[in-house]
């Protein structure tokens, strides 16, 4: 069935900020130098605080995150926060 909004079957999501966002996807990302909790909560916070990004879980070496930002801007920022990562393929 469409939705009404985006006409294309899927539903959106409210933002942190209560905005509608259309276009969301889940990706799975392989995130180096997590060692412990301190590391997580660094991880979770930086994905957060990007607009239209919500981690979704987030563990030692990876995070499921539903977003609408391109793969690019996700990578850098967790680069600049010293967590490079890579996003998995789907179904991986």
């Amino acid at each position: 069935m469409n939705h009404p909004i985006d006409g294309q079957g899927t539903r959106p999501r409210p933002s942190r900020r209560g905005r509608i966002i259309l276009n969301m996807a889940t990706l799975t990302l392989r995130i180096e130098n997590m060692h412990c909790g301190s590391c997580i909560r660094h991880v979770t916070q930086t994905l957060n605080t990007l607009p239209e990004t919500h981690a979704e879980e987030v563990r030692i070496g990876s995070a499921r995150i539903t977003t609408s930002a391109e793969p690019e801007r996700i990578q850098q920022a967790l680069s600049a926060a010293g967590y490079p990562a890579v996003v998995e393929p789907a179904g991986a």
